[in-house]
């Protein structure tokens, strides 16, 4: 998911550049190309869905069957299975959703009229038994009885390690008015965790577990989503008149039946399935094929507003897919779907799903690098970290948003030149947080995204300063690869990264991954005093350190003198006060430590920098200092 940004240099206007992938030809519009699965698996593929499901446009709801079948990836025996009813979070304003997230989500509101919801009209066994009465909400997270985003299935048989058990689904959605990733705005629609979904069994061994049990979570606020890989095979009924973009690809014509079709898609070696469709969209489509990438079926789905910028889309979506793949590993799947909502969507646009992405919504003709490129980029970075990775985002939400939002960085940098400020971002993070805590404890979507988003981002910043870019391309590489389609953990990105580096990182991660820690160095006092030395004026200047925050091994100080002298010196940041003492012939005008911003972490430049007084023998940061740091700031990195 992308969040906005208020840091980067932006761009009004777009032209490619020279020697990158060639841009889009102008044409007409292609029909949606018609695909076949390939035998390979990539996966474990524990679920297997077969959907049928009806729009009504006019009612705003989705009614659906769907055979699910599971295959239990423990030992343990079974006794009940859990599912996801995600639209349950818009049912009401007492949700656990609505009562953590206030109604609001990255700025958009939740209509007054638009509430939704899912109802399972009918579950049963092969065998046609009922289990519409053994259905039990449950609220594992807050004891929230007003949730019914997690619901409990007690089973009338047992299911044993690796065997398989299928049930029979109906279900009816009512589409809340576009809010939180899915909805209707006018007639687009944009079906985004819709359908009952079973939870994550977890076998022992999987993210370090001991002991095998489900992985069961709420709907919240914060969170966004963990499931098992799988096989989806979704028919989708719909108006003749509507373009449908969905996860995977179709394997045959659209049936046309009166004035509505149906469409037929399908996926493998994937953990959830999602779908847009509006009669309005705007339909484009280019193969991509790179020395990373075999070949890859770029598909767009414009709002007209953005019609005229396909050459813009396809160009971001290429230089994404060509060069995650050489870092992170090749992009496996035959299809790459964009979907574009309307302006009034956007509750809807900046999200990841398996294979297709949504922009921001088209609230003009020209669009800035933020909303355009950035935010395709840092979706079709989601694909690798969030679809093959698959890392559990409830519980460890930086193994996606802060893997995805650093390579976002450096692929904006390299081909668009647009840079970050990273000291601004880290002095915006006022209330730094364990990284590895669920998401719902962050609280506010602000800290949530501050640390989720940023500090985790300047924390793989820090390492990679450390240990140098090669060092860091290496571990990510590794570890993207190693773990792809394995929903690894935190525990194992560090040990991947003590593999590469051949060095513990036990006590950097105890303190800016697994506790809260940003770095803080102050200048407390500085004291002046004049000596002589062999008939001659001195001055002796001592400079009180403080750290108040987490470690580093080497801290830059810089000291200058009235006359403009200076002299530089490197602290041991590993200890909590120190003291520094200079002579010199003219007194100390100020120090500053960390002068040129290499500490990543560090969040408080203002008491980096203290201005020395001869007056006063205990100075004090005056107004002006505060200006004349702030003015630093802005002038070194605003661009």
């Amino acid at each position: 998911m992308y969040m906005l940004h208020d840091d980067h240099t932006d761009a009004p206007s777009f032209a490619p550049q020279q020697g990158k992938t060639a841009s889009v030809k102008a044409s007409s519009p292609p029909q949606e190309s018609i695909q076949q699965p390939t035998a390979e698996i990539l996966s474990n593929r524990v679920t297997e869905y077969h959907i049928d499901v009806k729009l009504n446009e006019q009612e705003r709801t989705l009614t659906g069957t769907q055979t699910l079948s599971w295959t239990h990836p423990g030992k343990k025996t079974v006794n009940e299975l859990y599912f996801h009813l995600y639209p349950n979070a818009f049912a009401s304003s007492e949700t656990t959703f609505m009562k953590e997230s206030g109604g609001r989500l990255r700025g958009d509101v939740m209509p007054k009229d638009g509430w939704g919801s899912i109802e399972l009209t009918d579950i049963r066994t092969m065998d046609g038994i009922s289990l519409l009465h053994r259905i039990q909400y449950v609220q594992p997270d807050d004891g929230n009885t007003n949730d019914r985003t997690l619901a409990k299935v007690r089973l009338p048989m047992s299911v044993q390690g690796g065997e398989t058990i299928t049930l029979k689904m109906s279900f009816t959605v009512k589409l809340p008015k576009v809010f939180a990733r899915m909805g209707t705005a006018g007639d687009f629609v944009m079906a985004g965790q819709w359908f009952p979904k079973l939870c994550v069994y977890e076998p022992v061994s999987r993210r370090g577990r001991s002991t095998e049990g489900w992985n069961l979570h709420q709907y919240h606020g914060n969170s966004e989503f963990y499931s098992d890989f799988g096989i989806y095979s979704v028919n989708i009924d719909v108006p003749s008149e509507y373009k449908v973009a969905a996860t995977g690809f179709p394997t045959k014509p659209a049936v046309q039946r009166g004035e509505r079709k149906i469409v037929q898609y399908y996926a493998d070696d994937v953990h959830d399935f999602a779908w847009a469709a509006s009669p309005s969209f705007i339909y484009a489509e280019e193969p991509f094929s790179s020395e990373e990438v075999p070949g890859v079926r770029i598909k767009l789905y414009l709002d007209p507003v953005h019609k005229d910028l396909k050459d813009r889309y396809f160009y971001a979506a290429k230089v994404a897919l060509s060069n995650f793949s050489k870092w992170y590993g090749s992009y496996p799947y035959s299809t790459l779907s964009i979907v574009v909502p309307p302006a009034d969507g956007n509750g809807a646009g900046g999200m990841e799903y398996p294979t297709l992405i949504t922009a921001f919504g088209a609230t003009g003709d020209s669009p800035g690098y933020d909303e355009l490129e950035r935010t395709v980029i840092h979706e079709i970075g989601h694909q690798f970290f969030y679809g093959m990775v698959a890392s559990n985002e409830f519980e460890e939400a930086w193994l996606d948003e802060a893997f995805t939002s650093y390579a976002e960085d450096r692929l904006m940098e390299q081909e668009f030149g647009i840079t970050t400020s990273l000291p601004i971002q880290a002095a915006l993070i006022p209330d730094p947080k364990p990284l590895t805590q669920p998401s719902w404890e962050f609280g506010t979507a602000d800290t949530y995204a501050r640390n989720v988003y940023h500090r985790g981002k300047l924390v793989l910043l820090d390492i990679e300063r450390q240990i140098g870019n090669k060092a860091m391309n290496r571990a990510l590489s590794l570890y993207a690869r190693k773990y792809r389609f394995k929903h690894p953990t935190t525990a194992d990105f560090q040990r991947v990264l003590e593999q590469t580096t051949g060095r513990s990182w036990k006590n950097y991660f105890n303190q800016y991954v697994y506790d809260g820690k940003m770095a803080d160095y102050a200048i407390e006092n500085i004291d002046i005093y004049q000596v002589r030395q062999d008939s001659n004026a001195l001055y002796e200047a001592v400079v009180d350190i403080a750290r108040k925050g987490g470690t580093y091994a080497k801290v830059p100080i810089l000291f200058t003198f009235q006359d403009g002298h200076t002299v530089r010196k490197v602290l041991d940041g590993k200890e909590e006060r120190s003291q520094l003492k200079l002579s010199y012939r003219e007194p100390l005008a100020w120090a500053m430590l960390d002068p040129d911003y290499t500490l990543v972490l560090e969040n408080k430049h203002i008491n980096n920098y203290f201005k020395a007084s001869l007056d006063e023998k205990v100075s004090t940061r005056a107004n002006v200092t505060v200006t004349k740091l702030l003015e630093m700031l802005t002038s070194s990195f605003l661009w």
